[in-house]
């Protein structure tokens, strides 16, 4: 996946490519089909696995789920960056709350496969688990598992073993398709189970591949997954259009699968070193709502937010080009935080979900607002207008829209977009036009409820048809509003807070209409949801989570970060609200609501301990001419898998070919005689931000490391170079000699077609000497056997990690005990470990941070591991992340939590560590049940 992120337009719905290649009948036909068309009407319920049997269409306006229409929006999230199942159902449940309708899914082939043929789905790899609780959270699944996934992670989502063992291990090779024949099986097995067309789950779209293949390649893939059972509609993202597709086959709405954020490569280049607090800034709110509504004014109405939550890339698992945190701008950060990003998403998803207009649109001719560019669509079968206004330039526009004939101001914020409607119905409501953007549409009891969104200071300006004067309300000292020539003229400026009318008129509507107008920020705290017993709409807390009604009372969940009043507009007969489990007292107002009396209490303050009590203790005994490494493999291969050349008169060093795929690598080369030698030459190939430290019988040598790449270059993954580094004299002697290098390869490229991006070696390439060419006799260690609970990208192949002095438990006691910050020169490898503990009260959700920080000039990295589990790669002098997201469940809330710090420092000058804390990435009371994630120590 590039870093910055592509968006392409793939066969528009996945039918397209499932049915051309499947045809349209036979066993594992498709349960998708091409329709002429359904009318505007209500989108289908949310989803459930409720057991019944369901179809997925499109025609070229939307897909039709059960014959109704559904506008896709759906966030990216990769449960394998949040390694803490029960943290999974927090961002989904925030995910849907906040206006998506689905999940879309990428599945990391390299995380569930240690080798060939063996595969774990369980623990933080249960993927059954993920799909059960997308179902239970109401969202509808985009299955992705590849085999290539991109997704910024090392080899794109291909096992390391892969490398190794396929002549032809890139798309489209015999050897690659058999194993990736078996990953998709095993993958399908577990999917099968979860098909929203059987009933049994949501899984309702299925993409095959994420990097280009070849038509023969995919065939053979959906040919697979079909045999599988697997009926839902395919995509394919070859960026091609589906140009190998019949062009006779009906071409459907079309499909943005990804677009959002960015990803930001070691240094910071792309982002000016700010990270991704700079990828939000630049990409916020105003950024979203510009690409969301330029994708629905341009016919795509299937779209995929990437990411909706990025999370961490911990452990070996980030592509070369990123660092650990793939926060990426999200609208939920990496600390499960949501930001004022997700006001556009919140505010956009609800109005796709209650304003079903939106759901059938064709561009019609219209006049333009000057300043901005203007898209104009109607609704077939009603005749409802669609106005989508851009601005592109740095300015705020103020302008007029033509538009219900009628000249209506308007002013659309810099770099901003914004939608207005004419001619249009909600419910029984009858608009002429609004400049301001619905969010949501609902039948409340015995009235309509509709509510209008916008930026605070401008105005929202409505006109309603009504044959005679109605009864109009006013709500607020704000609203105001007039009657004539049949149009009532509302006028309400946004504020902080709600502003509301109630409109009651007996001929065009027979019921009573609250119209409620909010600025971003309270738009945000309004929560529509469905429930067997009616809509409702909550206003007030941080988040609601889930709302049951059981006979008079209303249960609520969610969350609060201050003091907030409850107000909820309830299903008939609703009485009484509860909030999380307990009763609210309520009084009911004029509005139709029910009102709490005191406001919701707030998080209270979590404290975070000091840490201290560190214990150091320095290794890399492999370094020494007497280490026994007879254990160690024999580096003589003659050829390699890889599509490296092996150089010639030079046995096959890559790690890749001797079963050391992710993490440190270790070198030990003996020979005889080194009269002469004035230098050795290391010529290696990491990913970015690749290392490599040398020493000779013991003496170090020196350190090299690739360079910081500049943003012209920050998605290169692979680099290469060669290490000149200068023979001391008193090592030039006869007898015995011993060369160690180490080798931290970083990650295999994810991108690129066949095998030149992932085959690409990894470790040192050639080895010559300058002043004599000894034999050499090489050895190679690396990552011992995978962690069973935590997974093959876990653990490297530094000394510490093979004798386990990461996890807990292990007996530090004879280690020398040190304060932070330090300041030492050693080339080399150096541990740290401490326990804290935390006691946060039950019932609230904190979500911590370990922050690392030191003078910028000192050159070191470090590894960092949280009960054994490996969460991230701090780089001092590179940057730009200082703060690592320690997940609840691997965090231990309430008990005893072990750190351990890996340091790699070069040797010419001071390294760490520095000051270590911890940080609160934020709190709230409510969250969800966080179980353990299994830590086993020694």
């Amino acid at each position: 996946m590039a870093l910055s992120r592509r968006t392409f337009s793939a066969l528009a719905g996945s039918a397209a490519l499932g049915l051309a290649l499947g045809g349209s009948g036979g066993p594992g036909a498709s349960a998708a089909f091409a329709v002429r068309g359904a009318p505007t009407g209500p989108p289908p319920p949310v989803p459930s696995a409720d057991g019944r049997r369901h179809t997925v269409g499109f025609d070229h306006y939307s897909l039709l789920v059960d014959g109704r229409r559904l506008v896709l929006w759906a966030g990216e999230m990769h449960p394998f960056r949040l390694p803490s199942p029960s943290l999974w159902r927090d961002v989904l449940q925030k995910m849907r709350a906040h206006g998506h309708n689905a999940v879309s899914v990428r599945l990391a082939w390299n995380l569930h496969s240690p080798a060939p043929g063996a595969y774990d789905f369980s623990g933080v790899r249960d993927l059954g688990l993920f799909l059960r609780t997308a179902a239970e959270t109401g969202l509808y699944v985009v299955l992705r598992p590849g085999p290539r996934i991109g997704a910024d992670v090392d080899g794109g989502g291909l096992p390391g073993w892969l490398a190794a063992t396929a002549r032809t291990a890139g798309a489209g090779g015999e050897d690659h398709l058999a194993h990736a024949d078996e990953w998709l099986g095993r993958v399908n097995a577990i999917a099968a189970r979860h098909l929203f067309t059987k009933g049994d789950g949501t899984v309702l779209l299925y993409q095959l591949e994420d990097q280009p293949a070849g038509a023969d390649a995919v065939s053979r893939l959906y040919r697979k997954v079909r045999a599988d059972g697997i009926d839902v509609p395919l995509f394919h993202g070859d960026g091609s259009g589906g140009r190998w597709a019949p062009a006779s086959f009906p071409r459907p709405s079309g499909f943005l699968p990804e677009s959002g954020g960015g990803a930001d490569p070691w240094g910071g280049a792309v982002f000016g070193g700010e990270g991704y607090a700079g990828a939000r800034r630049t990409r916020g709110a105003a950024h979203e709502r510009r690409t969301l509504l330029t994708a629905l004014a341009r016919g795509l109405a299937l779209h995929t937010t990437y990411m909706a939550f990025g999370g961490t890339s911990w452990g070996w698992l980030p592509a070369p080009q990123v660092y650990t945190s793939y926060d990426y701008g999200a609208a939920i950060d990496e600390g499960r935080q949501v930001t004022d990003k997700a006001v556009a998403t919140h505010q956009i998803g609800h109005m796709l979900r209650h304003v079903p207009d939106l759901a059938k649109l064709d561009r019609v001719e219209g006049g333009t607002a000057r300043g901005l560019t203007t898209y104009h669509l109607a609704n077939p079968d009603t005749g409802a207008r669609v106005h989508v206004l851009r601005n592109d330039t740095g300015e705020d526009v103020t302008t007029t829209l033509p538009a219900a004939g009628e000249h209506l101001p308007v002013t659309v914020p810099a770099g901003d977009a914004r939608i207005a409607l004419s001619r249009m119905r909600l419910g029984l409501l009858r608009l002429r036009y609004a400049t301001a953007q619905p969010m949501a549409y609902l039948t409340v009891g015995r009235q309509d409820v509709v509510v209008f969104c916008g930026r605070r200071g401008d105005s929202a300006r409505l006109a309603l048809e009504a044959a005679g004067e109605p009864m109009v309300t006013r709500l607020s000292q704000q609203v105001a509003y007039v009657y004539e020539r049949r149009l009532v003229r509302i006028t309400v400026p946004f504020g902080a807070g709600l502003a509301g009318a109630r409109v009651e008129a007996g001929e065009t509507v027979d019921r009573a209409v609250l119209m409620l107008f909010a600025d971003d920020r309270t738009s945000s705290r309004l929560w529509p949801w469905e429930t067997p017993s009616g809509s409702l709409l909550v206003c007030g807390p941080r988040l609601l989570r889930s709302a049951v009604v059981e006979g008079a009372t209303l249960h609520l969940t969610g969350d609060t970060v201050e003091a907030a009043r409850l107000e909820v507009w309830a299903p008939p007969g609703v009485t009484a609200l509860t909030w999380n489990g307990r009763p609210v007292r309520t009084a009911p107002t004029g509005t139709g609501s029910l009102r709490s009396l005191a406001p919701l209490e707030g998080a209270p303050a979590v404290e975070l301990p000091v840490l201290g009590g560190w214990r150091a203790r320095t290794e890399n005994p492999e370094s020494a001419p007497d280490f026994d490494d007879s254990a160690w493999r024999k580096a003589d291969l003659a050829s390699s898998y890889g599509t490296t050349p092996v150089p010639e008169g030079q046995p096959v060093l890559f790690a890749d070919d001797y079963g050391f795929h992710y993490g440190d690598v270790w070198y030990r080369g003996t020979f005889t005689d080194a009269s002469g030698i004035e230098s050795v030459s290391l010529a290696h190939s990491t990913g970015t931000q690749g290392l490599l430290m040398a020493w000779l019988d013991g003496q170090p040598l020196g350190t090299h490391r690739m360079p910081v790449p500049r943003a012209d270059a920050a998605g290169r993954g692979t680099w290469t170079d060669t290490a000149v580094l200068a023979v001391p004299e008193h090592l030039r002697t006869g007898g015995r000699h011993v060369l160690s290098v180490l080798v931290r390869p970083m990650a295999h490229e994810q991108g690129g077609t066949g095998r030149d991006a992932f085959g690409a070696a990894r470790g040192l390439t050639a080895v010559t000497f300058a002043g004599g060419a000894p034999r050499v006799r090489w050895r190679i260690q690396g990552a011992g056997a995978p962690d069973p609970v935590r997974g093959p990208l876990n653990n490297g192949g530094l000394y510490g990690e093979r004798e386990g002095w990461h996890l807990p438990g292990f007996a530090d006691g004879d280690w020398e005990r040190v304060s932070l910050p330090r300041a030492v020169r050693r080339q080399g490898v150096s541990w740290y470990r401490t326990t804290f503990r935390l006691s946060v009260d039950a019932g609230v959700d904190a979500s911590v941070g370990l922050t690392l920080q030191d003078e910028p000039h000192r050159s070191y990295r470090t590894q960092i591991f949280l009960n054994g589990w490996n969460l991230g790669q701090y780089v001092n002098d590179v940057g730009p992340q200082h703060t690592f997201v320690l997940p609840n469940g691997i965090l231990r809330t309430r008990g005893t939590n072990t750190l351990a710090l890996a340091v790699l420092s070069g040797g010419a000058g001071e390294a760490g560590p520095g000051q270590a804390r911890l940080t609160l990435l934020g709190r709230a009371a409510g969250g969800v049940p966080v179980a353990p994630v299994s830590s086993p120590g020694r």
